[in-house]
């Protein structure tokens, strides 16, 4: 959280990735650093430790999430579930 906080200060686009039994602890960090809508993604929880197949799985589940706040279509807090919409085709 806190270096998504750091990023969004300088205005550099950035996304938290914060797994779900972390999340409150992550919103109260956005709260107290005056942040309180710093863009963060929810991951399940546990990430790490989970092996090779579980982690390309939550890449290829969040990643859609992740470019959307990026490209402006979300903002905020995006838990897991939340639908996800479509992303503009770059011209060719």
């Amino acid at each position: 959280m806190r270096d998504g906080i750091s990023f969004a200060r300088r205005q550099v686009p950035a996304v938290a990735l914060v797994t779900e039994d972390f999340w409150p602890q992550g919103n109260f960090v956005a709260k107290a650093f005056g942040m309180p809508d710093v863009p963060r993604v929810m991951l399940p929880h546990p990430v790490s430790g989970s092996g090779d197949a579980a982690m390309t799985t939550v890449a290829a589940e969040i990643a859609p999430a992740i470019l959307a706040v990026l490209g402006g279509a979300l903002k905020g807090e995006v838990p897991l579930g939340t639908p996800i919409p479509a992303l503009a085709e770059s011209p060719a």
